[in-house]
């Protein structure tokens, strides 16, 4: 209960443990739980961002099958999100339900590319790849194109012309995706194509946003001490959707050219694959 008398948040069979929510502009999130509760563990973030009237937050939980079911959860859930007028609930069980299927969008540079084939392979990436879209035409005897042949997934080559509209044909690709990865994908995607496909698109931006928008912002940071990348949803306004993850490494005179997109390229593959297990 809180301060008020109203009921906020009770889970099942745990009748001592509420989630207190404050409505300050930056919300704490405070757990109050049964001693001895270890499917508390590893549950909240340390503060959600809040207004007058849209909580967003993230919570993690230790799944426990024999205390709460699957399907009971998704009720509870839905129940909860009706009460508090959600725009979106999302419940997800990884070691249960079925994997994401996704679509990898690139262009000529394939680091972010050949780093999420890879992982996913090995097991790291929890996702079921549908395709690889590029409007770039690898030739046949590449390692991205003999390593996609052996795992039977399709590539798609889809060259512009003003004969005919990419972006219809990429619809055509994806509609039966859950989400996209533009995984170094130079094109942007138009307004009409978001709102047609729906769902979310995550972009790796080769540098820090909202600083340094655009096609070339190591041209922009000439001179800083830091380089970085941001992973960040798409929207209609170019390189300005809700920032995902993001991360800096520092840079010097002692760099040239080669160790500069090194490092560039490192931080892009690692916080792609971060956004990507984060979602």
């Amino acid at each position: 209960m809180n301060a008020n008398g109203k009921d906020l948040l009770r889970f099942p069979d745990w009748s001592s443990s509420t989630v207190v929510v404050s409505r300050r502009r930056y919300a704490t999130v405070a757990i109050q739980s049964v001693a001895g509760q270890h499917q508390f563990h590893n549950i909240l973030r340390d503060c959600c961002w809040c207004s007058s009237t849209v909580v967003v937050g993230r919570s993690e939980f230790v799944f426990d099958p024999i205390k709460w079911q699957r399907k009971q959860m998704n009720e509870d859930f839905l129940d909860l999100s009706k009460m508090f007028n959600a725009v979106k609930s999302l419940v997800r069980v990884p070691s249960v339900d079925p994997k994401y299927k996704i679509a990898l969008l690139a262009s000529k540079q394939d680091h972010c590319l050949v780093d999420l084939l890879h992982a996913w392979q090995n097991g790291k990436l929890p996702v079921q790849i549908s395709s690889v879209i590029s409007n770039h035409d690898r030739v046949g005897n590449t390692h991205v194109m003999r390593f996609l042949e052996r795992h039977e997934i399709p590539y798609h080559y889809l060259s512009k012309s003003k004969e005919k509209n990419v972006e219809d044909e990429i619809l055509g690709l994806v509609e039966d995706t859950d989400f996209l990865v533009l995984a170094r994908y130079m094109q942007v995607l138009s307004v009409n194509f978001l709102k047609r496909y729906g769902k979310d698109v995550i972009n790796i931006h080769h540098g820090l946003l909202p600083s340094f928008k655009g096609g070339n912002p190591s041209r922009q940071a000439v001179g800083v001490n830091l380089i970085g990348a941001t992973t960040h949803f798409v929207t209609e306004e170019l390189d300005g959707g809700p920032i995902i993850e993001q991360m800096v490494e520092r840079v010097s005179h002692k760099d040239n050219l080669l160790s500069f997109i090194q490092k560039s390229e490192n931080l892009e593959k690692k916080y792609l694959m971060k956004a990507i297990k984060s979602y």
